[in-house]
């Protein structure tokens, strides 16, 4: 595996904000049918018991909140009666999260204690609804906006990379992929706004397709996660959040930018948003050069260079009823393939049309525009997101569609000759119902899965063309009693896979199959807070992974990898059971926390030298 390390950046961000009030009057809508309450307050400082302004107040389940005035007050309207849990967060405080049982109108007054450090949060990662951090067995990991954008780093995986239990592996400034407690490839999922990303996941060079200025809040659990996500969620999640409503009758414009001196990378990103009457959006667009990265070892490393642009957002209405959203992003990336060749005096090398070579000069190591070998990743996706209040119960169902055009160029005489082309789409489905709460118990039920076509359009192939089916059905379950909160839940899926033959040209180097994998998982735990301060958690759970396409039926190399690989069809699930304890203590400028796992797998998957 290539990487690279030692590297110095220097990064310059700056921000525009511009917000423009809109018409505070809110006037009732034909979709909402549903009794609409209203849901205000005032937040103080508790020392100084001054109005606080600025303090985030968030809704994460119906997606709608408000930001205080100068006078620290809040309001929410058109909310429907029933228990919310809120979210109330400002930078320099502690987060207070609360549950809130609304049949009328109603009012009520936080007080904030400075802090430092964040010790709480709502999180929607591994749960079936938001959850408070404290309350939830297993570990998750919160990074915020502003979190991401105070670390250097080259890509969205990189400042994840820099939390306890997470690392990366690189092959490029554009090309990271994560590895969570040492397991990485298609046994973490990565999801972004409820839809799971489905992009080529299995190879060394294929990297996570989602713009990371966009981000607005990372979610890490660390763990097995196939009770609610299904296969590929063994070794944790990465649940990447881009899309979340601003603040009631509110439009905002921000203009962000960023310079790294190492590799010279310019990143340009600047979005719309807004909120007005139930009716919100925000659309986006960004833009990142970068010449080749520099080491003490190698200086520059010729054709490390990329250049990617994307743009997405989302449009959608929140009533008293729920609220429907349609999401949408393009991802366009190009970037080099690092081969590291030199000639006999150690410098790097580049090939030339007719054939030979010749030695790379300044203008290649600071150019933006990838040199052959380099690899083009387009990444569409549209998806419908929607939540339906029924009586006392909801319904959560998110629908969505991916297209990634993966193509690798390498043929210097016939540049515009693909060497692999893979053209993968993806439906993907969630269903979840939420019934009301009973004696204290929180009970959902869901269905998901996704449906996958896979054909190669360029010169030669790794994997063959498949087909892929995958359903799975699981319940969660929780229940809090005083300072104790238990949670757990079973699953049961199966995944059906249909492969053609492999084919050298017209000859057939793999035959086709037809297999199917299936399998339970479960979990169960307990959160214990045993003061203010103390939180201890404990759990089990059973993870499950089906085989991928590629280590059931590659047989080929491409550019920039190191090895020749022969999948196996003989390959059965991978499952895990895994045992995981920790203890947090949080003050107002200390926090401490200590965390333990044991992992038992049966039928592990790994690399075998031939």
């Amino acid at each position: 595996m290539k990487s690279f390390q030692g590297l110095f950046f220097l990064a310059l961000p700056f921000f525009i904000s511009i917000h423009l009030k809109a018409n505070d009057k809110i006037h009732a809508n034909s979709f909402d049918k549903f009794i609409k309450v209203k849901f205000s307050g005032i937040i103080i400082d508790a020392k100084t018991n001054a109005p606080i302004s600025g303090v985030s107040v968030f809704l994460a389940d119906v997606k709608s909140g408000a930001i205080t005035n100068a006078a620290g007050y809040f309001e929410i309207n058109g909310l429907a009666i029933g228990s919310h849990l809120v979210e109330i967060s400002h930078v320099g405080y502690f987060t207070i999260v609360d549950n809130i049982n609304l049949a009328d109108d109603t009012r009520k007054e936080y007080v904030l204690l400075e802090s430092v450090v964040e010790n709480n949060a709502v999180i929607i990662t591994g749960v079936s609804g938001a959850t408070q951090l404290k309350k939830v067995p297993f570990q998750v990991s919160v990074l915020r906006k502003q979190d991401l954008t105070q670390t250097a780093s080259t890509n969205i995986i990189e400042a994840l990379a820099k939390r306890p239990g997470v690392s990366s592996m690189s092959t490029g400034p554009a090309i990271s992929k994560p590895v969570i407690r040492g397991l990485g490839y298609n046994r973490v999922l990565t999801m972004n706004d409820g839809v799971r990303q489905e992009g080529q996941q299995w190879g060394d060079e294929h990297g996570i397709e989602i713009d990371e200025s966009s981000v607005n809040k990372v979610e890490i659990l660390k763990g097995p996660a196939s009770l609610i996500y299904g296969s590929d969620a063994m070794a944790g999640v990465i649940n990447i959040i881009t899309n979340v409503p601003v603040e009631n009758n509110t439009v905002k414009a921000n203009v962000f930018t960023n310079y790294q001196s190492n590799n010279r990378a310019r990143t340009l990103n600047a979005n719309l948003a807004g909120n007005v009457k139930g009716i919100n959006w925000n659309v986006y667009g960004s833009s990142v050069a970068a010449a080749d990265y520099k080491n003490k070892f190698d200086g520059r490393v010729f054709n490390s260079k990329f250049d990617q642009n994307n743009f997405g957002g989302y449009g959608g209405y929140n009533g008293s009823w729920g609220f429907s959203h349609l999401l949408f992003s393009s991802f366009n990336l190009k970037a080099g393939l690092v081969e590291g060749e030199r000639d006999e005096q150690g410098y790097f090398i580049k090939p030339v049309a007719g054939g030979g070579e010749s030695r790379a000069t300044e203008d290649d190591f600071i150019s933006t525009h990838a040199d052959i070998p380099y690899q083009n990743i387009q990444h569409n996706k549209i998806a419908l997101d929607n939540s339906f209040r029924l009586g006392e119960n909801r319904l959560t169902v998110n629908v969505g569609y991916q297209k990634n055009k993966r193509k690798e160029f390498g043929n210097i005489d016939l540049p515009q000759e693909t060497s692999l082309y893979f053209d993968l789409s993806t439906l993907t489905y969630t269903a979840q119902f939420h019934l009301k709460q009973i004696n204290g118990w929180s009970t959902s039920v869901g269905v998901n899965g996704m449906q996958q076509k896979n054909s190669n359009k360029g010169m030669e192939q790794l994997i063959p063309d498949y087909r892929l089916f995958d359903m799975g059905t699981y319940f969660f379950t929780k229940k809090t009693i005083q300072k104790l909160s238990f949670s757990g839940g079973g699953r049961y899926e199966n995944r059906n896979l249909q492969a053609d033959d492999l084919l050298d040209g017209v000859n057939s180097k793999g035959s086709g199959f037809n297999k199917s994998f299936s399998n339970f998982s479960g979990s169960v735990g307990v959160a214990a807070e045993l003061s203010s301060r103390l939180i201890v958690k404990l759990n089990v759970a059973r993870g499950f992974r089906a085989p991928s396409i590629s280590e059931l039926a590659s047989n080929g190399a491409h550019e920039g990898t190191i090895r020749y690989e022969y999948g196996d069809i003989n390959l059965k699930s991978e499952t895990s059971t895994q045992f995981d304890a920790s203890a947090d203590y949080n003050t107002e400028h200390i926090s401490i926390g200590m965390a333990a796992y044991h992992n038992s797998f049966n039928n592990f998957i790994f690399y075998r030298k031939l």
